[in-house]
Order: structure tokens, then sequence, then C-alpha cells
């Protein structure tokens, strides 16, 4: 890839009405470039949501901020992940009364896919895919804090409550990095029965799941013992993963159904499933 052809995330913002709803969740589908509203206690899809972007642009992700009043909604582009298209190098911030882009934040490096947020939202994480980083920001001051380098290619992001550590994907070996969020570096590997995706942490920190696309599984991993406990199955192609406040309920983006498995944390077991669309990619929580 040329050196001068970078990517940007240029932000959608969904409205208060639709992304803070009470309890619910929120996905980005890829395939019909839209955005899917679901009630987690009925699970039925509450609203549909056009992303309005020109030709094969797409949004892939969704962060909701802590007080859920602003979905940001990372546009990769028009191209798949790690190729060419029409992209460029700056993370751009909606303001929610006037819904007006009011500024930029660089990432200092190509291909940032996904945005975390810290639990007060003053830090986001960005998982820059060909570079293999992690590129950790200041959201107030709009600034780039660090760039730490991980692997030779890194997928999704993941930060547990207490905000000590981020969790990225290798893109070449079946591991999880580990990395330490006030040294800002990786401090060890969690290995995985494939290559990962997206994953999450319960709130109450003892639990991360995680995605395993080639082999259609949600790995659970025990956050004490740093190592995967079980793997669950769930439907194609498992993208992303968000789990409930309450931590009852963990659901799973299935890009090769278009649907969102549901999967209860007590039995660890499916207990249903939501059509959404095609490409179910991108999930956030809005309280």
């Amino acid at each position: 890839m040329s050196a001068n052809h970078r990517f940007a995330i240029p932000v959608l913002f969904v409205g208060a009405a639709a992304a803070a709803q009470a309890q619910s969740l929120v996905v980005v589908n890829q395939g019909k470039a839209s955005i899917s509203i679901i009630d987690p206690a009925t699970l039925a899809v509450t609203t549909s949501i056009d992303q309005q972007q020109p030709g094969k642009m797409r949004a892939h992700e969704v962060a909701v901020s802590p007080d859920s009043k602003t979905a940001y909604l990372p546009v990769y582009g028009d191209s798949g992940v790690g190729l060419p298209g029409a992209d460029g190098q700056k993370m751009l911030f909606v303001d929610t009364p006037s819904r007006k882009i009011i500024g930029s934040i660089p990432t200092g490096a190509e291909q940032s896919h996904m945005l975390a947020l810290s639990s007060d939202g003053r830090r986001g994480y960005t998982a820059n895919v060909g570079p293999g980083s992690v590129s950790m920001l200041d959201m107030k001051a709009r600034k780039t804090l660090a760039v730490i380098p991980v692997a030779q290619g890194v997928q999704r992001i993941a930060i547990p409550a207490d905000d000590k550590l981020v969790f990225t994907a290798d893109t070449k070996l079946p591991r999880l990095a580990v990395i330490d969020s006030a040294t800002q570096s990786v401090r060890t590997w969690i290995p995985l029965p494939g290559l990962g995706y997206g994953a999450a942490a319960s709130n109450d920190g003892r639990w991360l799941l995680i995605g395993v696309r080639g082999v259609n599984q949600v790995a659970v991993i025990d956050l004490e013992a740093m190592n995967v406990v079980r793997t669950i199955a769930v439907g194609k192609g498992p993208q992303t993963t968000v789990i409930r406040p309450d931590d009852r309920m963990a659901y799973v983006t299935c890009a090769g159904d278009g649907a969102v498995s549901v999967i209860d944390a007590a039995s660890w077991q499916v207990v249903g499933s939501i059509p959404t669309a095609s490409g179910a990619d991108g999930r956030a929580w809005a309280r």
C-alpha cells in the first residue's frame, strides 16, 4: 500500500432519540449500510436507520458516549479492511445539538478501524489494522497520546470497566494482546482457538468474550487466569460482542447470518437469534 494512501474514519451521528433509548443495543450492518436499534427485552429491532452514505461508503463500527446521548460510527471507506479505497487519516467529532462536525483528531497511524472509549469517555483507543498498532487518544484535547506497537496486524479493540487493560487480536496468529494502558505496552498474550475478532469484557471484570470467526465460536476468557476457559458455538462469522450492563446476557453480531446471537451468561448457552441485516458488524450498548 502506498505510504500516502491512508484511511479515514469520518463519524456519523445517530440522534439521542435513537441511540439513547432505555436499554438499547445498537448494531451496524455493513451489507445494507444501515443501523439497527434493538430492544433487548423483546429481542426485536425497533428502529432501522439508513446510513445515508454515498456510493459504497460504509460505517463498520459504533461507539456510544458514556451518557448514551451520542453514537459515533467510524466510516471506514468504500473498501475491505486493509485494502485501498476512498479513505483518509482523521477521526471527526460531531457536536450533539448542531449535528455538525466541529473538529478532528489524528490517530497517528493508517487503517484506524475501530474506536473504543474509556468508561469516562476521556480516552479513546483505535486498532490500526495494517500497521499492527493501537493509538491512545485524548478525546477532550483531540490529540494522539501514544501509538503502541502490537503485531504485524491487529483487529478490533476492547476495554474492561476499570480501564487498566486494552485488548486487541493479532490478525496473523491465534492470540490476543493484553495491553497495559499505564505503561502503554503489551503485557502478555492469550492463546485463542483461532484468529480472534471483536471482544467485550463483562462489567464485573471477570470475563472477556471474543468472536473466533473461522470456527464460528465465541471464546470465554477468565481475566484472572488470563486464559480461555470455554467456547460457545454461535452464528456464522462472529464479528463483535457486547455484554448487557447487568452481565446476564451477551450479544454477538454474526455477519454471515445477518443476525445477532444472544448468549445467556449464566449457562453460557445461545438462547436466541435476532435478525438484523446483511453484514451485521459493529455494536454498542446504549443505556
